[in-house]
């Protein structure tokens, strides 16, 4: 029987007593319907994931004590950071889901000319808190013991500028239809990565010439017009083959 694998936020360690609460306890006791003495695997996110036991088991309150601790992570040599124009509806939560499977080390949500989403006060802090989970989500399921991290907002030209000044030895990549400057068949290999991807409609021809201005080369993912919830997911798959852990690992 596979045994659930459920984040906690709280310090973890062999032999300590914890609770889950909320979605989590709702989880364990109404869906998956676990009784008290169940094993279950947790992880916090700072690496490695610890075996423990169900000691009661209630509507809103899981009590468990923790067996055992097993080191380990699963991350990819290449650090990959996405820096994507906000989207509407559930593209976002689709690129958050999936660049987490896929291994990105960071994100950071984008305001772009073409951004439609406008995101500030109350209704920024709560959709941080929906990305989080999303993200949590997805290293639930993909096994990963270190979570993503997601910066907030910023607009093209601030990200733009703090890549330069902080990513020094990056690899910048910004995804563009047309004419490219990039070959990832003829770069070396890298060990960091910034990918750069537009909302819907892309990036402005001012915006790709001011990341070209801060060292950003301009890639073509072939001769089709990729959506912006499909562009980073077959950007961020290239890259771990080529220099991440898939076909190098």
């Amino acid at each position: 029987m596979r045994i659930p694998r459920l984040y906690s936020d709280q310090t973890l360690a062999v032999g300590s007593i914890g609770e889950l609460k909320d979605n989590t306890a709702h989880y364990i006791h109404n869906v998956l319907r676990m009784d008290s003495g169940r094993p279950i695997l947790l992880f916090n996110g700072t690496g490695g994931e610890y075996s423990a036991n169900l000691i009661r088991v209630s509507k809103k309150i899981v009590t468990f004590e923790v067996t055992g601790f097993i080191e380990g992570d699963r991350e990819s040599k290449l650090h990959s950071h996405l820096a994507i124009g906000i989207s509407r509806g559930d593209k976002m939560d689709f690129v958050l889901q999936k660049a987490t499977e896929l291994g990105v080390s960071a994100i950071t949500p984008l305001v772009t000319e073409r951004t439609e989403v406008k995101l500030s006060g109350e209704r920024l802090q709560k959709k941080m808190q929906h990305w989080q989970q999303v993200v949590i989500s997805a290293c639930e399921q993909s096994q990963r013991n270190i979570l993503p991290v997601i910066h907030s907002p910023q607009t093209f030209s601030a990200f733009v500028l703090d890549a330069v000044e902080k990513n020094i030895h990056s690899s910048r990549l910004i995804l563009h239809p047309g004419e490219t400057n990039f070959s990832i068949q003829a770069a070396p290999l890298q060990s960091h990565a910034i990918l750069l991807v537009g909302p819907e409609g892309g990036f402005s021809d001012i915006e790709v010439e001011e990341s070209g201005e801060k060292g950003f080369m301009t890639w073509t993912l072939g001769p089709r017009i990729l959506r912006t919830e499909t562009a980073p997911i077959a950007a961020l798959s290239v890259l771990q083959q080529c220099w991440g852990d898939w076909g190098n690992g």
